[in-house]
């Protein structure tokens, strides 16, 4: 299964984010700072704050789950449209991930962002569409995909209500929404496969 973008955006993710761990100007032009947007049209943001992370455990985790589900979805979307819808979705997942948040932070100059997460979750949230019932480890521990979404979901809104841990978790669930949007309207039969799978389940 030849999956170049993948490997590409986690190379591309990896050298940014390392890069921008040791230098703080590179990390504040790519940050995502809504008022650099909103008064200096650097709208750019909107997708570079998406390959630079907090630290190395945030980029680790973001890039590790990229690689595993990232790679199977590139796969599937390239046989059903071509090698140019993947790197669109992954790009566009940045940037509609991010929207609700900076529409709310918009005229806050004490509101930063960064992270792959909102676009990660897309494609994580894009593969349990296609196969709810595969195992995935979380934490070292095997769940089906479909309980680890509900969950997943659950903790997100909840998190995202309480707030305070200075974690986007509105990003995390917009970017889940988007993939399985995405994948709906692309191929509109997935959203049968999905309700058929669910039907079946297997452990």
């Amino acid at each position: 299964m030849e999956t170049p973008i993948t490997y590409a955006l986690i190379a591309i993710t990896c050298v940014v984010s390392w890069i921008a761990f040791n230098n703080r100007k590179l990390a504040d032009r790519l940050i995502l700072w809504p008022p650099a947007i909103d008064k200096q049209k650097q709208y750019d943001r909107l997708v570079t704050y998406g390959f630079i992370h907090a630290d190395l455990m945030h980029l680790i985790f973001n890039m590790v789950t990229l690689y595993f589900f990232g790679r199977q979805i590139e796969a599937l979307m390239t046989g059903l449209a071509g090698v140019w819808v993947y790197p669109v979705f992954y790009l566009s997942a940045l940037v509609v991930s991010i929207l609700p948040t900076y529409l709310k932070n918009q005229h806050n100059p004490n509101y930063l962002s960064l992270g792959a997460s909102g676009a990660v979750s897309a494609v994580l949230f894009a593969f349990i569409l296609v196969a709810p019932w595969q195992r995935i480890f979380v934490l070292f521990i095997p769940l089906p995909a479909i309980i680890f979404a509900v969950l997943y979901v659950a903790y997100s809104i909840w998190m995202d209500r309480r707030g305070g841990d200075r974690i986007n978790h509105s990003a995390h669930l917009a970017g889940a929404a988007y993939g399985v949007m995405f994948l709906i309207i692309m191929r509109p039969q997935v959203l049968q496969h999905f309700l058929q799978e669910l039907q079946s389940p297997s452990f």
